[in-house]
């Protein structure tokens, strides 16, 4: 088993490509018995909201031939012919955001918890599975809003309390979450380390981006 934990998009012009990809090994890994879990970063819900401020010029040029759909609705106002596509590629409902939609926010295997940015005591309270089907149906056009906890500055998807420099506190509030969740320990991205990937909190959190 395999995760990728997120944040595939606005990393350079490829990205289309690289969710291309990531599709087809998902399919090839299911047919030789393992798996792929590929994951939402926060960039990903930035490109499904039309927040393309980390996109290249080659990130929209690459979906230019993506069928228009009523855009305007998506961003509430005219949408610039150079990002319509991926607009209508992203935007709930769009060619990809249903394939965004079929990849959670937080993910277990075995006594492992991967998220890209973490998950606090009051998500778990909250309902992981919640928030999972929550954006799931929010990518797919079904529900309105997303849940609160994906937009909050502390959500799973932006929280960095234990990827930047967690210390006691921050280390207890983790033990508090793995314990809710009978976990070991918890893996995630969103923030880069130096020089590579790195524990903390006596290996219970490892951040690998």
């Amino acid at each position: 088993v395999v995760v990728q934990t997120g944040d595939l998009l606005d990393r350079g012009d490829d990205d289309r490509k690289i969710l291309d990809l990531t599709e087809r090994l998902k399919k090839e890994a299911k047919a030789a018995g393992g798996e792929l879990v590929a994951m939402n970063g926060n960039h990903e819900i930035m490109n499904a909201q039309a927040d393309f401020r980390y996109v290249t010029p080659g990130g929209f040029s690459a979906f230019s031939d993506i069928p228009s759909r009523s855009d305007d609705a998506v961003t509430g106002k005219p949408t610039d012919p150079t990002s319509r596509g991926r607009v209508n590629a992203f935007a709930p409902g769009g060619t990809y955001a249903k394939i965004l939609a079929e990849r959670p926010e937080i993910a277990r295997v075995g006594d492992s918890i991967f998220v890209h940015g973490g998950v606090l005591p009051k998500h778990v309270r909250a309902g992981l599975d919640m928030i999972n089907t929550q954006t799931r149906e929010w990518l797919l056009g079904e529900r309105r809003k997303l849940p609160k906890e994906i937009e909050a500055e502390d959500g799973p998807l932006w929280t960095r309390m234990y990827s930047a420099a967690p210390g006691k506190e921050e280390c207890a509030t983790l033990n508090e979450t793995l314990t809710l969740l009978n976990a070991k320990r918890m893996v995630m991205g969103h923030t880069p380390q130096k020089p590579g990937i790195a524990p903390a909190c006596d290996g219970k959190a490892w951040r690998i981006d």
